[in-house]
C-alpha cells in the first residue's frame, strides 16, 4: 500500500502559489494498478515524483510498505560525470542488489556497446532513457510508476521494452499518467483525476475518463 496523509505541495513564485495537493488523503491499494489524470499543469508529475520519493511534500506524510519504482524511463537520477556502468552498479547497492547481475542485464538489454563506459552526460536522450528503462527492468518492484510511455529506439527496441514490461507487470502493480486514454484503459484498474489541489477518486477508469474530459472543455 502507498497512503497520502493530509499530503500538501505548493510551489512559490514570485506571482503566485501553485497548489498541487490541498491535505490529500490517498491510498493507492496493492494488488490494483492506478491511472492518474489531470489537465496540463495539475500535478500529476509532481504527485507521482512524491510517490517516488524524488520530491518531499510540504506537509503530511507518505507512507509505503511496498518497493516503488522511479518514473519509468526517467534518467535524471543518474550522476552525469560517473559512467553507465558506475551508475548501475551504485543503484543496485542502493536496492540491495547484485551489481554484477544488474550491470550485465542492462548491457545486454540496453545496447549501450562501449557508451556503457562512458560518462552519462555524454548520453543523447534516449541513450539515457535506455539505460534507465534496462535499469528499470534488472530491478523487481512491487509497483511501477509510468510517467507517460515513451517510444525508445527502433521498432525492434521498442517491442523488446515492451515485452519486458509486460513480464513485470505480471508480479506487480502500476501508477501510470498517461494523455493516451487507451493506454489507460488497457493498464489501470481505478483512476484519480487531479483537480485545484483535490482528488477525485473513482472505482472504475471509464468516469475518470469521462471527469478528466469534462475538464478540458
Amino acid at each position: 500500500m502507498i497512503r497520502f496523509a493530509n499530503v500538501s505541495k505548493h510551489f512559490k513564485t514570485q506571482q503566485h502559489r501553485k497548489v498541487i495537493l490541498e491535505k490529500a488523503n490517498i491510498e493507492f491499494a496493492s494488488g490494483t494498478s492506478y491511472g492518474l489524470l489531470g489537465v496540463n499543469g495539475a500535478g500529476k508529475s509532481t504527485t507521482m515524483r512524491m510517490i517516488a520519493g524524488t520530491i518531499i511534500p510540504n506537509s503530511g506524510r507518505i507512507e509505503k510498505d511496498v518497493r516503488v519504482s522511479w518514473p519509468l524511463g526517467f534518467s535524471g537520477g543518474f550522476h552525469p560525470n560517473m559512467s553507465g556502468k558506475d551508475n548501475l552498479k551504485f543503484v543496485a547497492r542502493a536496492y540491495g542488489e547484485d551489481p554484477i547481475r544488474v550491470s550485465r542485464f542492462v548491457e545486454d538489454f540496453a545496447e549501450l556497446g562501449d557508451y556503457i563506459n562512458a560518462p552519462v552526460r555524454t548520453y543523447s536522450s534516449g541513450m539515457g532513457a535506455r539505460l534507465a528503462f534496462g535499469l528499470s527492468m534488472a530491478i523487481e518492484f512491487d509497483c511501477y510508476l509510468v510517467d507517460e510511455i515513451t517510444a525508445v529506439g527502433d521498432a525492434r527496441f521498442q517491442e523488446r521494452c515492451r515485452v519486458a514490461f509486460e513480464t513485470r507487470r505480471k508480479n506487480s502493480d502500476v501508477i501510470m499518467i498517461s494523455h493516451g486514454m487507451d493506454i489507460i484503459k488497457s493498464y489501470c484498474d481505478k483512476a484519480m483525476v487531479l483537480v485545484d489541489g483535490r482528488v477525485l477518486f473513482f472505482d472504475q477508469v471509464e468516469p475518470a475518463i469521462e471527469a478528466y474530459y469534462r475538464l478540458n472543455r
